[in-house]
């Protein structure tokens, strides 16, 4: 059994330790939000966070991350109550096809994590092992600095917005 904490929430799975952490994701633990797309660890559809760091689950086995902190899309807000990144992707209407979304919300939230105040050119940066093959990155850039100013916004008045669900 390897142990994790996924979304807050521990669990354990009887999975090989070879196996990617992003079919332990899907297929184990039911959470769809992370997308097999190349399963090179080129394209960025499979990230989600790893001890707040941006991780492609398509390449990381899950024998290397017991007791360590999960976090995929579904961590950070629901459909009724959508996390500060999802209600900007929302807003501005970030997401086309979508399969590149989640990845795309993860690795921001990852940036926003280590730094609530990105300029443009970071949030390009950060964003730059992910893919979007529809060409949202203007919305999707805008997304970001809109989740940060939220942020800004809510951390002044002595709230914390950007908190994840759960």
């Amino acid at each position: 059994m390897i142990r994790l904490i996924v979304n807050g929430r521990p669990v354990e799975v009887d999975d090989e330790p070879s196996t990617p952490l992003l079919y332990v994701l899907r297929d184990t633990l039911e959470l769809n939000g992370a997308k097999f797309g190349c399963g090179l660890g080129q394209c960025g559809a499979c990230t989600v966070l790893v001890e707040g760091a941006a991780v492609f689950s398509c390449v990381v086995p899950v024998g290397d991350l017991a007791g360590q902190r999960i976090t995929t899309v579904e961590g950070l807000g629901t459909r009724e109550r959508p996390g500060a990144l999802q209600h900007a992707f929302i807003e501005e209407q970030a997401a086309q096809c979508g399969y590149c979304t989640a990845g795309m919300i993860m690795r921001a939230q990852g940036l926003l994590e280590r730094n609530a105040s990105p300029t443009d050119e970071e949030i390009r940066a950060a964003l730059e092992p992910n893919l979007c093959r529809c060409g949202t990155h203007l919305r999707i850039v805008r997304a970001v600095r809109r989740a940060a100013e939220a942020r800004q916004r809510a951390v002044a008045s002595g709230l914390s917005s950007l908190g994840r669900a759960g």
